[in-house]
């Protein structure tokens, strides 16, 4: 007999339940989370950015940690390539990212700099997604994925259309990526869940269509604090002054919300329906090179250590100087971003 689901202190257990019991209770919580985040995120949508930022960025970023390390490879093999082309994309391309900023303000770049700046390195992370995807390809012989070289071309010439545009694309999809490594999650520990899951995603278009109509026509959130200029900016209201920055904001930490409960709740609570425990993030044992006799015990509590430390000094930051600790937050955890990519093609 299942166990039904719920939100514990470490687990999702309960009572003993039947399937179809334990499935509409996943259900039921995944949508009432997603209302409860919907209205604070349309009714005070600076105040939730705010906290949802400074309580759980750093946190989800550890956590995000932790189950990458979970899912590698204890021998790289015929994966070595993959993962050699990954991690040196994420290093040089975390990089970059954080020197165009640097060099920009140090060097007073003009406006056309600053967009040609972007664009280059956006090129640069579409032919290091594409080069991942068809060297994924070939390890499934019975895919073809060569398509991402011409999709990766005209993504290029768009986006030399329209850098700031292409950033902000990202901005707003890159949320939407937890919710795909919660499908794949779910098809591997809870697939009679995938599902049901699949249905409650299809109610997302619908809730951002009522936070739109409920929003049309507000006026724009006041953006003369530091803080509120940061937010608003990072949502878009600098390319669509024409759009209430309200329905920005809210629309934005909507899905950042979501994004860090499938990091925060769902990942680490959800068992397999064999399976005693769940894969919490505290439970070091349950990652295989931490078991396997040719894993890296030492590394890889050393790694976990120091995200914990990151984590309390972000709160520090966010507590001491919030404004300035934001910016530096979302250019370093383009690194999580980027990380997302190749682990994301793992499961595909």
């Amino acid at each position: 007999m299942e166990r039904a689901e719920h939100i514990g202190s470490g687990n999702w257990t309960s009572a003993p339940a039947t399937p179809v019991a334990s499935t509409r209770r996943f259900a039921a919580v995944l949508i009432g989370l997603a209302l409860v985040s919907l209205v604070l995120a349309g009714w005070l949508p600076l105040p939730f950015s705010v906290v949802t930022v400074f309580l759980f960025a750093g946190p989800h970023n550890w956590f995000e940690l932790r189950y990458f390390i979970s899912r590698l490879p204890a021998r790289l093999g015929r994966s070595r390539n993959f993962f050699i082309v990954a991690f040196s994309g994420i290093g040089v391309l975390t990089l970059g990212y954080a020197a165009i900023p640097f060099f920009g303000y140090r060097w007073w770049w003009s406006g056309g700099t600053w967009l040609t700046a972007a664009a280059t390195w956006n090129t640069a992370a579409l032919l290091w997604v594409a080069a991942l995807v068809v060297i994924r390809g070939r390890q499934t012989p019975r895919r073809d994925w060569n398509w991402a070289i011409p999709a990766a071309c005209f993504l290029i010439a768009a986006n030399w259309m329209a850098p700031a545009w292409f950033g902000l694309a990202l901005v707003y999809l890159h949320p939407l990526v937890a919710l795909w490594f919660l499908d794949r999650h779910l098809g591997r520990v809870r697939p009679e869940w995938q599902r049901t899951y699949r249905r409650c995603l299809a109610v997302l278009p619908v809730l951002i269509g009522v936070l739109w109509w409920n929003l049309a026509g507000t006026a724009s959130l006041a953006s003369d604090g530091e803080v509120a200029g940061r937010i608003t900016t990072h949502a878009g209201s600098g390319l669509l002054p024409q759009v209430s920055s309200h329905l920005l904001v809210s629309t934005h930490v909507f899905l950042e919300t979501l994004h860090y409960g499938v990091w925060l709740l769902a990942i680490p609570l959800i068992r397999s329906s064999g399976s005693p425990t769940a894969e919490t993030p505290w439970n070091l044992i349950s990652i295989p090179l931490m078991r396997h006799p040719r894993g890296w015990p030492v590394a890889i509590t050393l790694v976990i250590a120091v995200g914990a430390v990151v984590m309390l000094i972000l709160w520090a930051g966010f507590s001491l100087d919030y404004a300035r600790t934001r910016d530096i937050y979302f250019t370093v955890a383009l690194a999580h971003v980027l990380a997302e990519v190749p682990f994301l093609l793992r499961t595909v």
